[in-house]
């Protein structure tokens, strides 16, 4: 069993690691250490992993082809004492080409994704390159302890990246944000979890530790490992962090796929899936050819990625979804409103959850809100709760970030919730100061509007604060800028026409 002093030493170890990486003229960015240390991760753990089905495949009986066999194997190239520049030649020379080629299987054609599609940040320095090997030597991936250490540094790592990166923020969620979406939504083994804008796999890999809990069976950890996890994911860095964070926490072969999402035409969906749980982008703008994909149209991406979910549950009893959003998805009317009414329609929409300033701190401002809805629809009454901010602070901030005992009285009281709509428990336990009920036909009759106004505040709590107003102006700036872009393409098209007809 590895001691206390043994995993503090190993974590030491890593962090020595990014040190290293953090001094090298190629890895000046905690975005370039971070990705050329866990390309190296996963090679070193697909070699243990290797040698794990190598000798399954022997006591069956069975024969097993190698990934990377010969003087690509980890053992041979990693561990080998060679010239600083001789070692460089062979990673750009022959392992990375190597890597390129791979296909045939999920797990080959995902290498082969992660490797081929960008240029992968190597140290400048061979020598550089050496002393961290000689760290990631030290590892024991056959160790439940050491790989379990190891994870717990690489999730500090992203989260590192997404409060130093704004670029990075993107495809980070704040971990006790997952924690609690993926406790309310409930995955259980045998159900597809589906994360159409996966980055890091922050979702897919909590809702693996949620699910771990019951696997008791052989069945069970195949299912796990080879059925359950799918996630897409637009750029090639968060797809290769994505993965490599699913490898250590345990999922050696998770289907995630390097692909725009949006580029899917909805009415044409094949794969569907039981569980989504997602945080896809919001204040983006996509084009004329990615909304023809979508019934109603529109260039903001939550509102296409929402449609996007909605096909994409599984027409059944349970299907179920948790996503973040913009507060502007709650309040918004026009093409929105369409969307709404499909959702509450379709959908039980059973769950609003509105998160306070800063959140997604420092990477965005942006009010955001959780929802959670389910099939069957449609929707009756929605649960309401405002996540109150501690005491003292005007905001979340990256000083002072949002944390798991934030959720407390949350996870109290959706419980009671969740048992009120089961029949199991009274509907007073989950109503309080800062949580409600609020009629379908309400949100019907005020055209769709979910916005979570709080009916228990004082008058004169009701007015928001600085921060809410400013972050509320962000979301209505970044509205018109999205009707402008409309309007420009719009005119731009009419301009064509114009032209063509002359």
């Amino acid at each position: 069993m590895t001691g206390p002093q043994t995993r503090e030493t190993l974590a030491n170890d890593i962090w020595r690691a990014c040190d290293i990486l953090r001094r090298d003229n190629n890895c000046g960015g905690v975005m370039e250490y971070v990705e050329h240390l866990a390309w190296l991760l996963f090679l070193r753990f697909l070699d243990a992993q290797e040698e794990e089905w190598e000798t399954q495949a022997q006591l069956a009986g069975r024969s097993y082809t190698r990934i990377l066999d010969g003087d690509l194997r980890w053992s041979a190239w990693a561990t080998k004492d060679w010239p600083a520049d001789r070692l460089l030649e062979f990673v750009h020379g022959r392992l990375i080409p190597y890597l390129q080629t791979l296909g045939g299987d999920p797990l080959r054609e995902t290498i082969r994704i992660v490797f081929a599609e960008r240029n992968v940040i190597v140290c400048a320095s061979g020598y550089n390159l050496k002393d961290v090997l000689s760290i990631l030597n030290g590892i024991d991936f056959h160790s439940q302890d050491d790989i379990f250490t190891v994870s717990q540094v690489y999730e500090e790592l992203l989260s590192r990246l997404g409060s130093e990166n704004r670029l990075a923020g993107e495809f980070y969620t704040p971990r006790p944000v997952v924690r609690f979406m993926v406790e309310v939504v409930d995955p259980r083994i045998s159900e597809t979890i589906y994360d159409p804008a996966c980055g890091t796999c922050g979702f897919l890999a909590q809702a693996y530790l949620w699910m771990k809990r019951n696997e008791h069976t052989l069945e069970h950890h195949k299912t796990l490992q080879e059925k359950t996890f799918f996630g897409q994911e637009k750029k090639a860095l968060p797809a290769l962090l994505g993965l490599m964070n699913m490898v250590l926490h345990g999922v050696s072969a998770p289907r995630i796929v390097r692909r725009n999402t949006l580029e899917e035409n909805i009415r044409q969906v094949s794969e569907r899936y039981d569980v989504v749980l997602t945080n896809p982008p919001f204040g983006g703008i996509e084009g004329r050819h990615i909304q023809a994909n979508f019934p109603v149209q529109s260039s903001a991406t939550e509102l296409l990625f929402l449609q996007h979910i909605m096909k994409k549950l599984k027409p059944r009893d349970g299907a179920r979804c948790g996503m973040v959003v913009p507060e502007g998805t709650l309040f918004r009317s026009g093409a929105f409103a369409d969307v709404k009414r499909d959702l509450l329609e379709q959908f039980n929409l059973h769950t609003v959850v509105s998160l306070p300033p800063g959140t997604f701190a420092p990477y965005s401002d942006v009010k955001t809100a959780l929802l959670f809805f389910e099939r069957p629809g449609p929707t009756k009454e929605i649960w309401y709760y405002e996540l109150p901010l501690p005491e003292g602070l005007k905001k979340f901030s990256k000083g002072s970030p949002i944390q798991d005992q934030h959720f407390e009285e949350a996870r109290r009281l959706w419980k009671a919730w969740d048992a009120y709509r089961k029949g199991q428990g009274p509907r007073e336990a989950c109503l309080s100061e800062r949580s409600w009920i609020v009629l379908a036909d309400e949100v019907k009759a005020s055209g769709y509007d979910l916005t979570a106004r709080n009916p228990n505040r004082k008058e004169a709590e009701a007015l928001p604060s600085p921060v809410e107003i400013v972050a509320e102006l962000l979301e209505r700036e970044r509205e018109i800028l999205s009707i402008a872009e409309e309007l420009n393409e719009l005119l731009g098209n009419n301009n064509r026409e114009e032209a063509a007809h002359d």
